[in-house]
């Protein structure tokens, strides 16, 4: 635990965690969770949303909504990411989850290396790298942000159901399905950012059931 962890818990204040999900598709928006607990306050059950079933993410989500001082999403636009990039739209959704909070927490936990701009917050920030294993709020947040996304992408699925969106939710794993066929249909694929037409034209972005295509071209 860190100083500006002991001193929270010291003062009996609150500590923010904030997570995103969806920085590594090819489709779909990039959403963020804020979620507040008191500090040193750990919810039974909650960890990494990546170490958990869908089911059981689904469970802890409704557990993190009831008992959690406060919670709020934030979401970024596929727009938006090919316009300002993935990690300034990551950042984005952030500030925008941390925005839609009604209370203000004395210490606010990022994971990774980077942290939002607050605008207003005058209290301690930081980033942690795996804060989503080290970090009881931002493993909560983790949570509400997947559930939230994975939402989001079986609506998406709902408007093009050809693309598996309900299996790989817009990450570039195993599918039947191939990007020219995908980019050309609209369903909100990031392909207008220069860095993921550049990783598609490295990777073809082609999966394991179209193995001759990625010699295509």
């Amino acid at each position: 635990m860190g100083t500006d962890d002991r001193d929270a818990m010291a003062t009996g204040s609150l500590v923010a965690g904030i997570d995103e999900a969806g920085r590594g598709p090819l489709a779909g928006p990039v959403v963020a969770a804020a979620v507040v607990l008191p500090a040193g306050h750990a919810l039974a059950g909650v960890r990494d949303s990546k170490q958990l079933t869908p089911a059981r993410r689904a469970e802890l989500a409704a557990v993190i909504r009831a008992e959690a001082r406060d919670h709020a999403l934030g979401i970024a636009t596929r727009a938006e990411i090919d316009s300002l990039n993935i990690l300034q739209a990551t950042l984005l959704a952030m500030a925008r989850a941390f925005a839609g909070l009604r209370c203000r927490p004395a210490l606010v936990e990022v994971d990774g290396n980077r942290v939002p701009v607050l605008p207003g917050y005058a209290g301690a920030i930081r980033a942690v790298v795996d804060g989503d294993r080290l970090c009881p709020a931002v493993s909560a947040a983790s949570i509400l942000a997947k559930v939230h996304r994975d939402a989001l992408m079986l609506e998406l699925h709902a408007a093009f159901p050809d693309y598996g969106f309900d299996r790989h939710k817009g990450y570039p794993t195993a599918g039947a399905w191939l990007v020219d066929t995908y980019a050309a249909s609209g369903a909100e694929q990031r392909f207008g950012n220069a860095g993921c037409r550049s990783s598609i034209r490295a990777a073809r972005w082609t999966f394991a059931t179209n193995e001759a295509a990625l010699t295509a071209g």
